[in-house]
């Protein structure tokens, strides 16, 4: 188990889409012990595999206060999202020391693969609803600061740049 690096902000597999994962073996199950390792270090509550280096539909997402609670999907997919929506502060570690008021579904419920390689599906409501969808927008190549408006997220871009 390991602390990965994630990557800086604009490396372009931010950008792309992460492939499928056919099945789930020890090298999968690995991937996610470090995932959860490097979620816990930042301190997190969700780290998606290409925030990594990793390009496949990986995550992890924990908003347990205790920790220790994680779930672990491969390949998630929203099959429902709640009208009723939820505001909450997102930031990402591949952009370190902003972050932005983002609305979202407060509840989804979410097909997946699980440790077993059995395909599961649970709801997540509000702090791990959050996470999932901002996961599976990771998943998707999408920044949280994509669902911003273009003045807001241009703000936030070169807040970013100057501390950097």
């Amino acid at each position: 188990m390991t602390v990965r690096t994630c990557l800086p902000w604009p490396d372009k597999r931010l950008r792309t889409r992460a492939e499928d994962v056919s099945e789930i073996t020890d090298e999968v199950r690995a991937i996610w012990d470090d995932m959860i390792d490097t979620m816990e270090a930042m301190p997190g509550v969700g780290l998606a595999g290409p925030q990594i280096g990793v390009m496949l539909r990986l995550a992890v997402v924990d908003g347990s206060t205790e920790r220790g609670r994680a779930v672990k999907l491969a390949n998630p997919e929203i099959l429902h999202s709640s009208v009723e929506l939820r505001e909450h502060d997102e930031a990402s570690p591949n952009l370190p020391g902003v972050s932005a008021k983002v609305k979202r579904p407060r509840a989804v419920t979410v097909r997946f693969l699980n440790e077993q390689g059995i395909v599961d599906r649970r709801d997540f409501v509000g702090i791990e609803a959050t996470s999932v969808q901002h996961q599976i927008d990771h998943l998707n190549g999408k920044m949280y600061f994509d669902r911003l408006s273009k003045v807001k997220r241009d703000m936030l871009l070169r807040k970013a740049r100057k501390q950097g």
